[in-house]
């Protein structure tokens, strides 16, 4: 459930930040100085705590969470504290603290201050390093945080540590209250200090909206303008695989400022959002006469409108895109006098244009062409899910062409960097959208790939000694958004970086040690071509001896499936991203005068979204198989878990498979 309230805000007092005193063994003691939230006192009742009736089995309980935001002043700023109880020994990872923030976005971290209580009531103050470390999870998500490790934390302790984060100076950044935690929260206290507007803007708003409140809870601004809420007994949030953006299902409370008026019917709020934005798009893109010089300098007239489409859509890549690029400094941007173009003809003059310019650029080009296309602004869905009862125009926050072909709607963004031409990149395709014109637009959803558009297509030409290593070469095919994917990941590494990126790519793909070379330069530059590594790879010891016989293993490249739904319950729905392809084709020539005893049965598990087709066939001194895995899919329900859970047992036992190989009776005798 989703609400929303918006306010008119006038003057705004101070606000005081709670601070605590410091408390040792029963005696009050003065607190240091820092900025931020100061420690709460010790309490001996927490210190007692052994378990928490409403989390049972829990490792640690956050016993209190505190964010105080203030977005007046040169920068905005916010202030975190946490306390932590520790119940079991599972519970100690939590005195290794990670502290997440975003360059990119231009926050910073500072006044960090820990400490942590024994069992006993005395307290072991942090005086140690703090480190600055890239933390990577599923699917390559990386981020910065900085981190600690407390002394001295046990069963019985309690870990505190407080931070506050410095926001970019001058901007004013969307502020967010994340309720949900890994851990279950038992009391915690929220509150926004809003930025004020100034007699420029007398009319600048701030509204919020929320999702999976806990009971009682509730965002209200007092009198003195400052948001407040309180929240008890936050559940703990599970991750889980192949969960939707975490955003959209945590408990959670969006601020957004703007200069709208305030506006309740959602039907009249997006007709107006869809004029404004089309207003400025017309504006962006009129100049027809020079679009219509620079087509003559791109297609020819008896050029077919599918070669026409992707000459254009080339031209437009071949530009600098500045969203993708390192972010400079402000000195740096300076030197460079890079300000923003205001049109499509000074963004063809300049060379270079941000990502949303040049997709800006695609539409004037085509239009200029003889095409029917419109601009779009679409729900990347990365973060959220778009709900249009939520009236936040942000949400539409990634733009896209539509053009009509052959009977057909077609889309475009070639300012998503490294997105081939006819896909948009994942988190734009299967989402709903405004189709903008005139009278204020229309909704649309754009499309889903088919499976075949973005694959990983491996060649393996293996041998096999007769102790039972392989060796031999790989040759992995990413194309389409798998290709994309990797490029984007990797746009700003070295070549050694990128080697050893691929390399591990591969080797957490097969479920045995093993050692690969990437032999080969891939083109990491261009949008169109596939991403092709070729490696050298060695697993020693794959097949394993019974008898004067060895078994061969069917999977080569399953350790993925072999680690995912092996949960019996799962709470989050199931997403997939986008539908994509996995071709293992492998074939293993047997050592001199071997010969293929049996081969494990076809497998072939239609489960109308995913279909795996497993198949091993004997060869005159060789065995070959082919692994198939079709994934057709964006979203289940968790009612269909249980079923997609068997499905990949189904997998994981074909994939176990195992091909009997002995030695000739010539060879044996030998």
């Amino acid at each position: 459930m989703s609400n929303r309230c918006q306010f008119h805000l006038s003057a705004i007092v101070n606000i005081t930040l709670i601070a605590g005193a410091l408390v040792a063994s029963a005696l009050l003691i003065p607190q240091p100085a820092f900025a931020g939230i100061g420690f709460q006192p010790v309490n001996p009742e927490e210190l007692k705590m052994t378990q928490e009736p409403l989390a049972p089995g829990a490792p640690a309980i956050i016993l209190y969470r505190q964010v105080d935001r203030d977005d007046n002043g040169r920068t905005s700023h916010e202030d975190n504290y946490y306390r932590i109880k520790i119940l079991t020994d599972e519970g100690v990872k939590y005195a290794n603290i990670e502290i997440p923030f975003f360059k990119e976005r231009g926050n910073n971290v500072a006044a960090i201050h820990a400490r942590s209580i024994r069992p006993d009531g005395t307290i072991a103050e942090f005086d140690g390093k703090i480190f600055e470390k890239t933390i990577v999870k599923a699917r390559g998500l990386k981020y910065l945080a900085k981190t600690l490790t407390l002394p001295d934390v046990k069963v019985g302790s309690i870990v505190e540590y407080g931070y506050t984060y410095d926001f970019q100076e001058y901007s004013l950044f969307e502020s967010h209250w994340i309720l949900s935690d890994e851990l279950f929260t038992k009391s915690a206290r929220f509150s926004l200090k809003p930025f004020v507007s100034g007699a420029y803007d007398p009319n600048y708003r701030i509204s919020w909206s929320w999702q999976q409140l806990p009971p009682g809870a509730m965002p209200k601004q007092g009198p003195d303008g400052i948001v407040r809420m309180e929240a008890t007994n936050i559940p703990a949030f599970p991750t889980e695989d192949f969960m939707p953006p975490e955003n959209e299902l945590k408990a959670r409370v969006d601020f957004l400022y703007s200069d709208d008026a305030v506006e309740k019917d959602a039907e009249s709020f997006w007709r107006k959002v869809g004029k404004q934005r089309n207003a400025n798009l017309e504006s962006f893109i009129g100049k027809r006469k020079a679009m219509e010089d620079e087509v003559a300098k791109i297609v020819a007239p008896a050029d077919t409108p599918e070669v026409k489409l992707r000459k254009i859509y080339d031209r437009v890549q071949q530009i600098r895109n500045t969203s993708y690029e390192i972010e400079k400094t402000e000195q740096e941007q300076k030197r460079q006098k890079e300000k923003p173009a205001t049109n499509v003809e000074e963004v063809l003059k300049r060379g270079y244009g941000d990502g949303m310019q040049l997709t800006w650029l695609y539409l004037a080009l085509v239009r200029a062409a003889g095409f029917d296309a419109y601009g779009c602004w679409v729900s990347d869905r990365s973060n959220y899910f778009f709900n249009p009862a939520i009236l936040q125009k942000r949400r539409l926050n990634a733009n896209v062409v539509l053009v009509k072909l052959n009977g057909r709607d077609s889309y475009f963004d070639p300012g998503a960097e490294f997105t081939p031409f006819g896909l948009l990149t994942w988190s734009e395709t299967g989402v709903s959208g405004m189709r903008l014109d005139n009278d204020g637009g229309s909704w649309i959803q754009t499309t889903l790939p088919q499976p075949s558009e973005s694959q990983i297509h491996r060649e393996a030409k293996l041998k096999l000694s007769d102790t039972g290593d392989i060796e031999g070469v790989v040759t992995v095919t990413y194309t389409g958004l798998e290709a994309m994917y990797h490029r984007l990941e990797e746009r700003h590494e070295d070549e050694t970086a990128r080697k050893k990126y691929l390399e591990d790519l591969e080797k957490d793909q097969i479920p045995a040690a093993s050692e690969l070379d990437l032999t080969n330069k891939p083109d990491w530059s261009s949008a169109e071509t596939p991403l092709v590594a070729v490696l050298n790879l060695k697993i020693p010891g794959w097949a394993s001896s019974a008898g004067k016989r060895a078994m061969l293993p069917v999977g080569f490249f399953t350790a993925h499936e072999k680690r995912i739904f092996e949960h019996a319950n799962r709470v989050h729905p199931i997403y997939f991203e986008y539908p994509y392809e996995k071709i293992d084709d492998v074939t293993v020539e047997l050592p001199s005068g071997w010969l293929v005893s049996s081969v494990p049965p076809p497998q072939s598990k239609d489960g109308h979204v995913i279909v795996y087709e497993l198949k091993a066939e004997s060869g005159k001194g060789s065995v070959h198989i082919v692994r198939k895995l079709d994934f057709d899919v964006l979203l289940l329900e968790p009612k269909y878990y249980t079923a997609l859970r068997n499905f990949f047992q189904v997998v994981r036992t074909g994939d176990e498979q195992q091909i009997l190989i002995q030695p000739s009776a010539q060879s044996a005798s030998n």
